[in-house]
């Protein structure tokens, strides 16, 4: 019997299968396992007293096995635009960022994959951060849970999609990252569809082609922010060891395996990636298969000098690309007053 709260595991580390194994081994019935499941991925229980269709006996087995280390919402903040940024406080004090983007057609939610990132991206708060830890498969899937309860409070609406575009690259944690959307997809679990959740990357040409041969149903998402090898690497060094004709050849790859259009995030700068030649170098790129482009605005942050680009460039460059068949989003910034928008997550309150 365990009694120390430091020698307990996280019961949300086991799957289906240990947890019957464990009851099974302990005198309780393997059909337990399922309730219990149901009580942890369905239903987001953080407390065995929760699960009532269980004896008093079964909880307090597991209460003397097994912790619940959920993820909790440290403090709130509300933007002028209605954008709702939240940090979360992990078991082990840790804080990361999620934020709940409310729109007329869509509820989403924007989570977290690491606590802190690797990748030093130089126009991002967060790559300013040292990455300290990987989330696991429950921590991510906690922030869907809390960010969806806020939408439906705030704004009585359920959430509709999910977007891996909070701190950290998702795909240097690859194994939690795909237990978190099997959780959130499943029928066991929220439920919600794979087409509803996008995964964003920074170019990770080796994981991208795993995500094809792991056939995903979720969306992929491509930070290029320049079609240019040269001006990618200046702002996002990962472009040494990933440049674009790697990532261009992953990306055929995973469409070939998934049949799933990709999507490019583009943030416009002020005199750097801005012009109609970068435009076009954007067209040649995105031309190998199915896509769409979003331009994005940029937000800037204290520790770099990088502008957004004036509106009459914006326009030019979405008009090009319009005319050359480029399916093209301009996307606003959201949230911004409250350091909430694409960019500026770094645990700022």
């Amino acid at each position: 019997m365990l009694t120390n709260t430091q020698d307990k595991k996280d019961i949300r580390k086991l799957d289906l299968n240990a947890l019957a194994d464990f009851l099974k081994n302990n005198g309780e019935q393997a059909f337990r396992a399922k309730q219990i499941y149901e009580w942890l991925w369905k239903k987001s229980a953080h407390s065995f007293d929760d699960m009532t269709n269980l004896s008093i006996k079964t909880r307090e087995l597991l209460s003397e096995n097994f912790i619940i280390n959920p993820v909790v919402v440290d403090h709130s903040q509300i933007s002028n635009d209605g954008t709702i940024k939240s940090g979360f406080r992990l078991h082990d004090k840790h804080l990361v960022e999620g934020v709940l983007i409310p729109a007329d057609d869509r509820m989403t939610a924007c989570v977290s994959s690491q606590v802190g990132c690797s990748l030093t991206c130089k126009f991002c708060a967060t790559g300013y951060m040292d990455r300290k830890r990987n989330l696991d498969a429950a921590e991510i899937y906690d922030q869907v849970v809390a960010i969806s309860r806020q939408a439906e409070e705030r704004y009585q609406t359920p959430l509709t999609n999910i977007v891996y575009m909070g701190m950290g690259e998702p795909l240097l944690n690859y194994k939690n990252v795909l237990e978190s959307v099997e959780y959130i997809t499943s029928p066991k679990g929220l439920g919600m569809s794979p087409k509803r959740i996008t995964v964003s990357t920074a170019g990770i040409a080796k994981m991208i082609k795993k995500l094809g041969d792991d056939e995903v149903k979720f969306r992929l998402a491509l930070s290029l922010h320049a079609a240019n090898d040269e001006k990618r690497a200046q702002i996002m060094p990962i472009n040494d060891q990933n440049n674009l004709d790697v990532l261009r050849d992953a990306l055929k790859y995973y469409f070939h395996k998934t049949k799933n259009a990709v999507t490019y995030e583009y943030i416009v700068f002020h005199n750097f990636n801005d012009s109609i030649k970068d435009a076009e170098e954007l067209y040649r790129f995105t031309k190998h298969l199915p896509s769409k482009v979003n331009i994005i605005e940029y937000n800037p942050i204290s520790e770099a000098g990088y502008q957004n680009t004036k509106e009459d460039r914006l326009e030019m460059f979405g008009e090009y690309l319009t005319r050359k068949g480029v399916n093209v989003n301009i996307r606003r910034s959201r949230g911004k007053d409250i350091d909430a928008a694409c960019g500026q997550l770094a645990n700022k309150n």
